[in-house]
């Protein structure tokens, strides 16, 4: 296995779809979930050997290196221009350009939580995009990704659960853990659908919550096959689908964001998505509200923003059901 001028020296391709989220802590916005396929050589899960000539991690500075940044959100979102970054990283692995917030969302997201976000308040789906990132960087960025032969982007899908529905999942079922369930499940089969061909499909995601055992979420993703345990515990949990006509593989491991680019990506798409909700949730109230500080939603000061929005919540008829997430 090598490179050659930007070809792959090897044959045996798969695709791997890393799955991650953001947003499952705070009281305020949305939970975010999101996975991205990366077509890859099979000696290179991982990707980030073959995707070397075109991408590199957030370490280092600015200015010194034009390789598009893909790393875990947080090492990306901060610092100056923190949305900045974040967003050409996110835009430029679009298979289109989009101009539009909610022609992002109509782009990566199922027409069910394309509606639900429709019907918060706050959202204004004419918003223009990029936001911060420059237009010309985004285009370019996305054209040579678009040419390299060692490895392609495939399916994004993104999957942001407001808090109207965030609050009727945890009423029916009890707990919030189950909305990370349904979000694997749905993203899980929605890339295995739109993965071409009959190629081997490497799932890697981030620990849910620390949990170890996931086959029960995988079982429902993949009913026609059946889900064998290999490994289960705090360091990975390893699974196998068998029975269907592609394999299928599942791992889940902390801190996966650091050694995936497919998972490092996912990671990027939750945070530009929550981070954009929020932008447009805090702009919505400050409307209401002259002089009000903006909040990120995480407790603390998710309390003091949400006593701050009170009075105005009732005068404009607004329920506390639909802006404060119950756990």
């Amino acid at each position: 296995m090598g490179f050659e001028e930007g070809r792959i020296i090897s044959s045996n391709p798969q695709w791997t779809i890393g799955i991650d989220e953001a947003g499952y802590g705070p009281n305020l916005g949305p939970l975010v979930q999101a996975a991205v396929a990366l077509h890859l050589p099979e000696s290179d899960p991982a990707g980030w050997d073959t995707l070397k000539p075109l991408v590199r991690s957030a370490a280092g500075r600015w200015g010194r290196d034009a390789r598009l940044v893909i790393d875990d959100s947080k090492r990306v979102y901060h610092g100056q221009n923190a949305l900045g970054k974040l967003e050409l990283g996110v835009l430029a692995c679009l298979s289109k350009p989009v101009a539009s917030f909610g022609e992002l969302l109509n782009h990566l997201c199922s027409p069910a939580v394309v509606a639900d976000i429709r019907a918060e308040t706050w959202f204004d789906p004419d918003a223009r995009l990029p936001i911060e990132a420059p237009a010309d960087q985004i285009a370019k960025q996305r054209a040579a990704l678009a040419g390299f032969a060692a490895a392609r982007f495939g399916s994004i899908f993104a999957r942001v659960v407001p808090a109207p529905r965030f609050n009727d999942c945890v009423a029916r079922t009890g707990n919030k853990s189950s909305l990370l369930s349904d979000g694997l499940i749905e993203l899980a089969q929605h890339s295995a659908d739109a993965a071409p061909g009959d190629e081997p499909l490497r799932f890697l995601c981030d620990k849910q919550g620390g949990r170890a055992f996931y086959a029960a979420q995988l079982q429902e993703a993949f009913p026609e096959g059946f889900v064998s345990a290999e490994v289960e515990g705090p360091d990975e949990s390893r699974y196998r689908v068998l029975g269907l006509p592609r394999a299928v593989t599942v791992s889940f491991r902390p801190r996966a964001d650091s050694d995936s680019v497919a998972v490092a990506l996912a990671s990027m798409v939750c945070k530009y998505l929550r981070e954009v909700c929020m932008l447009q949730f805090n702009a919505y109230w400050a409307n209401a509200v002259p002089g009000l500080v903006a909040t990120a939603g995480y407790p603390v000061d998710a309390k003091r923003f949400f006593a701050d929005i009170r009075p105005a919540m009732v005068r404009l008829g607004v329920n506390e059901r639909s802006i404060w997430r119950i756990k």
